[in-house]
């Protein structure tokens, strides 16, 4: 029996291991020595003991049956089942049982998304998505996004051509401006095409542009706490309390900038940004709307009501614990998706328990929405 048992689960995120050549390994050959190394923040020496350990681990047939007989609940991170090896992830995959997976990166943004020479951030972005589309290639399953930086419009819109022809199967894109623009200015508009012509969905997720605190707000005169998972670059209270105003602003500019108006076939996903914010966000869209479409002209062109273009658009993934039977019925069944965050840690011993303990009196068809169709939608695989 697997995970998901006889429920259609698409689990809308999950994650890569890196290990510290799999970037570099991936990289044209004039930029393969000037990419940094793997950053892993504060975890460090840790980390690499757990990458030796995870790997020489691989050896051991006892080992690898015990983590498969467990497969949610086990191990996390790089000790995880399939963690890092193709061939062990497909088979961790048949262990969960889901009917689709999208896979993100976990550190490999931090050897090139803030470097200044567009050479190697551009670079760097092609071969993690060299490297993504390998890790999911020969299983259909598995759907390995990609990583475009948009401050070169130009560069960006090839980027995601290239993508598109490696294999990979969205873009996951920084919640932030684009450079000195907004995500909304037409001289992006090159990429929405290109996103639209190779159908490759956006994906906004926690990391790139979300980390929105001012500083001070940490220098409050006591001992700097851990994060929740207890490691050293993680989420502290103050940072979970704010993880919404990045997709908040990224997603209004799309919509009273006019781009979901100007490409009503673009489709995104708002991913382990949690989910309880959007009711509310919803509700402030269309209250914008009302109060400034005589003083603002961009948003008084809108043709359809400002929330239905979330509607029509985005999809959300709520955390594993927050009460997705509320946000079903406060917001819709066709907003909100699965995600297991396989192997982090942040997803939990057992995601669907969590869901499925708030989704009493939940029809079959929103919860249908919400384990699998949804994510069809959003992957434009439906029928």
């Amino acid at each position: 029996m697997t995970y998901a048992g006889q429920r259609i689960c698409c689990d809308a995120d999950s994650h890569i291991m890196e290990t510290f050549d799999w970037l570099k390994s991936h990289a044209d050959p004039d930029i393969r020595d000037r990419l940094s190394g793997l950053k892993l923040g504060g975890a460090g020496k840790m980390a690499e003991k757990a990458i030796a350990k995870a790997i020489e681990s691989r050896k051991d047939e006892n080992h690898t049956a015990e983590l498969r007989a467990n497969i949610i609940g086990g191990a996390k991170g790089w000790a995880a089942y399939g963690a890092f090896d193709k061939g062990d992830r497909r088979r961790a995959l048949d262990d969960l049982g889901f009917k689709r997976q999208l896979v993100f990166s976990t550190f490999a943004q931090t050897q090139f998304a803030g470097e200044k020479d567009p050479a190697l951030r551009y670079g760097g972005a092609r071969a993690h998505n060299r490297a993504m589309a390998d890790f999911c290639a020969g299983d259909s399953r598995l759907m390995g996004i990609a990583v475009v930086p948009l401050d070169d419009p130009g560069l960006a819109r090839q980027e995601v051509i290239n993508a598109a022809k490696f294999g990979c199967k969205a873009v996951w894109l920084g919640a932030a401006p684009a450079g000195d623009k907004s995500p909304g200015h037409p001289d992006l508009d090159p990429v929405w095409k290109a996103m639209i012509e190779h159908d490759l969905p956006f994906m906004l997720h926690v990391g790139g542009g979300t980390r929105v605190l001012p500083k001070a707000y940490e220098n409050n005169g006591l001992p700097r706490p851990t994060d929740w998972l207890g490691g050293g670059e993680n989420l502290r209270v103050k940072d979970y309390m704010v993880l919404s105003f990045a997709p908040q602003m990224f997603l209004s500019a799309m919509v009273f900038d006019c781009v979901f108006e100007r490409f009503p076939e673009l489709r995104g996903g708002v991913i382990e940004l949690g989910g309880g914010w959007v009711p509310q966000f919803l509700r402030s869209l269309d209250a914008g709307q009302r109060m400034f479409k005589k003083s603002d002209p961009q948003v008084g062109t809108l043709a359809l009501k400002a929330s239905d273009y979330i509607r029509r658009q985005v999809k959300f993934t709520p955390f594993p614990g927050e009460d997705i039977g509320h946000m079903i019925r406060e917001a819709g069944a066709e907003l909100f998706l699965f995600s297991s965050d396989y192997p982090h840690p942040e997803g939990g011993k057992d995601p669907i328990r969590k869901f499925e303990d708030t989704l009493e009196g939940i029809s079959a068809d929103a919860r249908e929405r919400f384990y699998y169709r949804n994510f069809e939608e959003m992957m434009g695989l439906a029928a």
